[in-house]
């Protein structure tokens, strides 16, 4: 926009932009990859089969199997969990393309349904209500680093005689009840995208309370063989292999896992640090009329991948694009999580929803402005961020 608030001189808070995400990579990455690339041992080897460990470790379950995306592990573990032509699978239009992509290349049919207003995650009813004997899968999407209600979920596809496939893209690091995410569901895909809580840079990682879902996985992701490479071109195992079944190409290297490695000793710390950038948010944020924050999480803890906050239109004078380009002219860089699935042209056409068709999902996205939240931002960043939205707020009040 052209037309800056005037309430403080037209100045912008920021002149130096603040980006909406910003990886954490630190000299001891750097190292570890450097060290990795002078091994001369770059696909899958040592690093990945470590790094596989201290994922099922972290979690706590018995076997991870590390794919190159989230998207792989989402696909792979949708094959085990039996996932096939003319099933249905149930999962929110609040989401992202990948599950629902996967979904269609099964020969399966995504079932969409809406989400908890309160909380933006499905719940066992919802779940429950969309179920039909069709179902195959239900796949809760752990939004913005806020766990689901997993044992309400298990229960209700229990009761229908379908699996559980959690989408963890944003929720490494959250636990609820007690147990973390990635231990609870059949299986869990996580991303280590280059924003998400830890990074490989591209990356995925599947973790099952049951050790033959990651095991077969993993031998999925490398072509169905019986041995990678690493066993047959060094003293571990002989040149000779098989092919057991038909498999794919979606293997993460040894330089993703010495990067994802370190990043995994810091998992906590990093989560920590967005919770205290959240904390601050809710601080400066709540009391403001023309903005709504998340609610608080105290059934265990919030990753905090996102930071959604929603914009009340009624209550100001521009509506929630024109917000966000005012915040990008403050010199605060945000984004939207995200747009409806029914939205998008292909979805559209493919599943025959109309606008109106979820009302909480539609309703939110509406208004919804994804906050900048990452371990490196410093407490005059935020306090940016929450100045910027104060300005406007004061400026644009209906």
């Amino acid at each position: 926009m052209s037309d800056r608030p005037a309430a403080e001189g037209g100045a912008p808070v920021r002149s130096e932009f603040l980006p909406f995400a910003r990886p954490s990579i630190g000299d001891r990455e750097i190292e570890k990859v450097v060290e990795t690339l002078k091994s001369g041992w770059l696909t899958v080897g040592p690093r990945t089969r470590e790094f596989e460990a201290a994922v099922a470790t972290y979690v706590g379950v018995e076997r991870a199997a590390a794919v190159h995306s989230c998207t792989a592990g989402l696909h792979l573990a949708m094959i085990l969990l039996g996932v096939g032509p003319g099933d249905e699978v149930i999962l929110p239009a609040l989401n992202f393309a990948a599950a629902p992509n996967m979904v269609i290349h099964l020969g399966a049919r995504p079932v969409l349904v809406d989400v908890d207003p309160e909380t933006l995650n499905v719940n066992g009813k919802i779940i429950e209500a969309a179920a039909t004997e069709k179902t195959k899968l239900a796949i809760p999407v752990h939004f913005a680093g806020r766990p689901c209600p997993m044992d309400e979920i298990l229960d209700a596809a229990e009761a229908g005689g379908f699996r559980v496939l959690g989408d963890g893209a944003h929720a490494i690091g959250a636990d609820i009840g007690g147990r973390r995410v990635g231990s609870i569901a059949h299986a869990t895909s996580f991303s280590f995208y280059v924003t998400k809580g830890i990074t490989t840079g591209e990356g995925g990682i599947v973790t099952s309370p049951d050790p033959s879902i990651p095991e077969r996985i993993g031998r999925l992701s490398l072509h169905g063989m019986s041995s990678d490479a690493w066993k047959r071109y060094t003293a571990h195992g002989p040149w000779y292999y098989e092919i057991l079944e038909a498999g794919y190409k979606y293997n993460m290297n040894d330089v993703q896992a010495a990067l994802g490695l370190c990043q995994l000793d810091q998992v906590d710390t990093f989560r920590d640090k967005r919770a205290k950038i959240a904390h601050a948010y809710r601080g400066g944020l709540a009391d403001c009329d023309g903005v709504a924050v998340p609610p608080d999480f105290d059934g265990g803890r919030h990753a905090w991948h996102l930071y959604p906050i929603q914009v009340d239109g009624d209550a100001l004078t521009i509506d929630r694009d024109q917000f966000i380009r005012c915040l990008l002219d403050e010199g605060i860089g945000v984004s939207v999580h995200f747009i409806p699935l029914h939205y998008h042209p292909f979805f559209r056409d493919c599943l025959g929803h109309e606008v109106g068709a979820f009302p909480v999902t539609e309703s939110y996205f509406s208004r919804a402005v994804s906050l900048p939240i990452y371990p490196s931002m410093s407490e005059e960043d935020v306090a940016d961020v929450i100045r910027a939205i104060t300005k406007l707020l004061r400026h644009y009040k209906r």
